[in-house]
């Protein structure tokens, strides 16, 4: 079902029922991750709808190309509102550089990732014997777009990689070579033929059509004009989505508003996030970003609150699954948008999925579990009184 209808429910709902119970300063529930960014034209708003319903309400059946292995159905399969996805869908990533190989062992056409679904009459797959793996689950997409319009020289200011400032925070950016179908940004800084890539766990997409045309591809098992190979039978086949469509699912996530802040002026709230400061959160989990310039002008030159640097972080051996993705060490990972994290059961069957495979049920737990370039916030977390606890964690509730 499309946000449109949701909407028309909703409304239809407040007229049956009445208002005068709905407080004005809070957003209704369905609005807290719903919804494109303030300023859109007419145009961008009918295209912004296409998307919605592409990523949304198609689903994909052996007569319109699924499989015949696939992780998901559909977008929304694991991207349930626009939230972050559940451990049913999760993905499954294997391969490393600890074991003195050559190169990444892949199956099928050079695949390292699982499809562990299939239709009638195939296999699921399952990690080759003896290889490390990762479980991935699938992000929250809201306010993406505004990541993606963020200035390559704003990521590098963040960076720190031989931790020049003896703080024990070295953060990195992710250069890689982009594929060839994406269109470079303005203001790139590349190194050689590489780029700032930005979006997944490890930073491993340039861009949001390089991270939407993987995800048709490995992950539902749809071919496209910009990956034409079946991830199955590694044969190029004709586009099973076009190119129209994918278009209008990047521009969606383009558009798709930031997550909406909760109790800001609870005073607990306000004391854990001077706690969040004190305590060196913020060194990692960078609260506010300004974009650049974007062609969609609603995106331009914004300032925003992610809480993330978008640079890689070595978390040390708790965290290390032994797997790598580009050019990243296998126990580095991407810092999170902490944003909208309190939403998160909303989306993940009324409990908490978190880090990047969801081992974590609580943000307490989530911190805990932190280690290496964190190994000192945690430890000013682990002193904190239990009431500096509780209103840390609810300042990062309410993000």
């Amino acid at each position: 079902m499309s946000k449109i209808i949701y909407i028309f429910i909703g409304v239809s709902l407040l007229l049956l029922c009445g208002c005068e119970n709905l407080g004005p300063e809070e957003p209704m529930e369905f609005e807290l991750l719903d919804g494109p960014i303030d300023g859109l034209s007419t145009s961008e708003q009918k295209r912004f709808l296409a998307g919605d319903i592409a990523f949304n309400d198609d689903v994909f059946t052996v007569e319109n190309g699924l499989g015949p292995l696939f992780v998901g159905t559909s977008c929304v399969s694991c991207h349930s509102g626009d939230g972050k996805g559940h451990p049913f869908n999760q993905l499954i990533r294997f391969g490393n550089n600890d074991l003195g190989l050559p190169s990444m062992p892949t199956i099928g056409d050079g695949r390292n990732q699982i499809q562990n679904k299939a239709i009638p009459g195939f296999e699921p797959e399952t990690v080759p014997d003896g290889l490390p793996f990762s479980i991935l689950v699938a992000p929250a997409v809201t306010g993406l777009g505004l990541l993606d319009a963020v200035p390559d020289m704003d990521i590098l200011a963040l960076a720190d990689p031989m931790d020049e400032d003896g703080d024990g925070i070295s953060g990195r950016p992710h250069y890689n070579r982009p594929p060839k179908f994406t269109e470079i940004r303005e203001n790139s800084v590349p190194i050689g033929n590489n780029f700032i890539f930005r979006f997944g766990k490890k930073a491993s997409s340039y861009d949001l059509l390089h991270q939407t045309v993987g995800a048709y591809n490995q992950d539902i098992g749809i071919t496209s004009l910009f990956d034409p190979i079946d991830p199955f039978s590694g044969l190029e086949e004709d586009p099973e989505i076009s190119t129209q469509t994918l278009n209008d699912v990047v521009f969606y996530l383009k558009t798709l508003k930031a997550p909406i802040p909760r109790n800001q002026t609870d005073p607990d709230v306000i004391a854990g996030k001077e706690l969040f400061q004190s305590i060196q959160c913020a060194a990692c989990h960078t609260p506010t970003l300004t974009t650049g310039f974007s062609p969609i002008e609603s995106l331009s030159f914004k300032e925003f609150h992610p809480y993330t640097d978008l640079l890689l972080h070595d978390m040390g051996p708790g965290l290390d699954d032994r797997f790598t993705e580009g050019n990243v060490e296998t126990s580095e990972w991407r810092t999170p948008p902490l944003w909208g994290i309190g939403l998160s059961a909303n989306s993940q069957g009324g409990q908490m999925f978190l880090l990047h495979d969801g081992r974590a049920s609580s943000i307490g737990e989530a911190i805990e579990m932190h280690g290496g370039e964190a190994n000192n916030s945690k430890a000013q977390y682990l002193l904190l009184e239990p009431e500096e606890k509780s209103q840390l964690i609810q300042f990062i509730n309410s993000l």
